[in-house]
């Protein structure tokens, strides 16, 4: 007899639970539009986007740790985030970092959240407005770290098998893992084609859509897991419910929490403020040896543009 997979037994049948698959799909009928708009667009848009994304996670994040918004406390956390994006939009990179180091005023564990929360949202604006094609370099990332959560989302309950991580997310299994990774992939590949289409790096430098197309899926994958843990440890199965079918903002989006900031580090170590996938080891080191601070950062023309 199977064991019960909510126990983070192996069940010999593949789970088929596709009761959320509805929600799923409203949800990104409407937010794959608008969000894809704002990429494209840029400007306001964007940087409305991207704080509307940093307030709201961090009200999750404090709800997590019973800091509420009605109070003084919770509203002064709700803007932490919103300085350091203005920082960020301002061109004053550094300050950025020191408004979420400033955030220690809330105790360690809001804390991080404030730190996790700002280099994920600090990281979206530098890869939009810091590097070329920075819409294509948001669309890649963004590409990336959806079809891995759906491609494994879809392989996990077709096929089953061994538990991922059972401790942390008993629904997780190495097949989904797998076959996220390897939509992600694929994914990759044809978002790189399309956003170096007519450019020399197409088709002798597939590879690299492909190769980091998988690295994004592997940090999304860590992202995931790692709010998986946090929720376990805090006793909850969603960290909110604004996203039918998917729980809260952080639920949605945990897979960029490490994905964004490990696409922007590896973009410093690209020449001229290209994409992160041609970063390259000596200009990593460099770039890590020296790294920019104020208005100083490599605005490549035409950064700004789609």
């Amino acid at each position: 007899m199977p064991s019960d997979p909510a126990r983070g037994g192996v069940s010999s049948r593949p789970a088929r639970n596709w009761k959320d698959l509805r929600a799923r799909l409203a949800s990104a009928a409407v937010l794959v539009p608008v969000a894809g708009l704002c990429v494209w667009a840029g400007g306001v848009a964007y940087a409305i986007l991207i704080l509307l994304a940093m307030a709201g996670m961090a009200q999750e994040w404090g709800r997590l740790f019973d800091l509420r918004p009605t109070r003084w406390r919770g509203v002064l956390y709700l803007l932490w985030p919103l300085a350091a994006g203005a920082a960020a939009l301002d061109g004053q990179w550094r300050g950025a970092f020191a408004v979420m180091a400033g955030g220690f005023v809330f105790g360690p564990a809001l804390w991080a959240g404030q730190v996790v929360i700002g280099c994920a949202g600090v990281s979206l604006l530098w890869l939009r407005n810091m590097t070329v094609p920075g819409a294509g370099v948001v669309l890649f990332l963004v590409t990336c770290v959806v079809v891995s959560d759906s491609g494994a989302y879809l392989v996990g309950r077709l096929l089953g098998g061994p538990k991922l991580a059972p401790a942390i997310s008993p629904a997780k299994t190495w097949s989904g893992s797998i076959g996220g990774m390897v939509f992600a992939m694929l994914a990759g590949t044809v978002v790189f084609a399309a956003v170096s289409g007519g450019a020399d790096g197409w088709p002798g430098d597939w590879w690299r859509g492909t190769l980091f197309g998988g690295l994004t899926a592997i940090a999304a994958q860590i992202g995931d897991l790692a709010e998986s843990a946090l929720k376990r440890a805090r006793g909850v199965k969603d960290s909110g419910a604004l996203i039918p079918g998917h729980g809260g903002l952080l639920d949605r989006f945990d897979g960029l929490l490490v994905a964004a900031p490990l696409a922007a580090l590896l973009s410093l170590g690209a020449a001229g403020g290209a994409a992160f996938w041609y970063v390259t080891p000596s200009g990593l080191v460099s770039a890590l040896l020296a790294i920019p601070g104020g208005h100083s950062g490599p605005v490549a023309a035409g950064a700004r543009g789609p």
